[in-house]
């Protein structure tokens, strides 16, 4: 097996390819058994490159550009990428960097088995559009701007068909990726979305249950029981956000700020409603303007990495960068590893 190094423009690596090469040698009887002995004797031999034992993995990498022009493996430096592909046999196992595969899918990479990432599109650009035309508005209902307000409820539709429907179709379409954080995070904020417009929703009576005058359901809006009831809600939606901020510490900057951007946001949009509660309406509406500040910074960083998203899925030649923060806290299985050769 050899590696063939997928590189950018800049001479780059970007990803790589293990492939299996097609070589024919001539074996005699001596030969044969010297194989057959080590085989027997050593654990780590190669059967298939016999000549590449105790050897570094540099030197093990053919040459394909020196090949000869006849040969079926010969690549040009102007071949395309595609033909390339075609003239060599591979199994079928083409990766991509770990910095490129958590820019695009938001998840730490993980081996899964299965072919899907290359036979479908990429869900998370979906995902993150659904977040982002929901929470951007709000945010600037909660702040205010332009004389918006009431709780959001003027753009309850897109909580529906935009945050809780394309989150979690996203959600559902990493679960079969083998994503498993971007699936439940996409598919927990998809259902937030949907509890939050059916909260909204006068059939669903969720506001109504609290009003004085059951023909009256709106007076439940401004009771103290709604506010603090779903204060509780908004808590643990926060504690939510800090599990995600501290997984997210093995992805991105960008990432990482969306989630400290909702932590804030929650935790202080449930102060406000318990201060609504308490009847202390004046902190309650400077409350909620922050915390409308903090969720349009988190959508600032969400528009930041969406764009940064759809310009690598169309190949754009001007990439931004998100601060790939992987690298900084080494995985359990890079540390399980070296315990396991020890021990071995």
């Amino acid at each position: 097996m050899s590696t063939f190094y997928l590189c950018s423009k800049n001479h780059s690596i970007v990803g790589q390819m293990d492939t299996y090469l097609a070589f024919h040698r001539d074996h005699h009887e001596g030969e044969r058994k010297n194989l057959d002995h080590e085989k027997k004797f050593n654990p780590t031999f190669n059967p298939t490159f016999p000549s590449l034992q105790n050897v570094s993995e540099e030197s093990q990498r053919p040459n394909f550009l020196k090949s000869s022009s006849d040969s079926p493996y010969h690549l040009d430096r102007d071949v395309s990428s595609d033909d390339a592909l075609n003239k060599i046999r591979t199994a079928n196992s083409v990766t991509i960097s770990p910095e490129l595969f958590e820019k695009i899918y938001l998840n730490p990479q993980s081996a899964v088995k299965g072919d899907l990432r290359a036979t479908f599109g990429n869900p998370t650009p979906l995902a993150l559009l659904g977040f982002l035309l929901s929470l951007s508005p709000l945010s600037c209902e909660l702040m205010g701007w332009r004389g918006a307000g009431v709780d959001g409820i003027a753009t309850v539709g897109a909580y529906y068909f935009i945050g809780g429907f394309l989150m979690s179709l996203g959600g559902i379409l990493e679960f079969f990726l083998g994503n498993t954080f971007s699936f439940v995070v996409f598919c927990s904020f998809g259902g937030f979305w949907f509890t939050l417009g059916s909260t909204l929703t006068p059939s669903f009576n969720a506001y109504g249950a609290y009003a004085a005058d059951p023909n009256q359901p709106a007076q439940g809006l401004t009771s103290a029981g709604f506010h603090a009831s779903f204060g509780f809600f908004l808590l643990f939606m926060g504690l939510l956000s800090l599990i995600y901020l501290i997984c997210a510490l093995r992805t991105n900057l960008v990432f990482v700020a969306i989630f400290l951007g909702l932590l804030l946001t929650f935790v202080v949009l449930t102060a406000a409603y318990w201060h609504l509660a308490l009847g202390h309406a004046e902190i309650a509406a400077k409350l909620q303007v922050a915390a409308g500040a903090f969720g349009f910074l988190a959508t600032l960083a969400g528009w930041w990495i969406f764009f940064a998203q759809m310009l690598a899925s169309v190949d754009f030649p001007i990439q931004i960068p998100v601060g790939d923060i992987s690298h900084l806290i080494t995985p359990l299985s890079e540390r399980v590893k070296p315990k396991e050769r020890y021990s071995a």
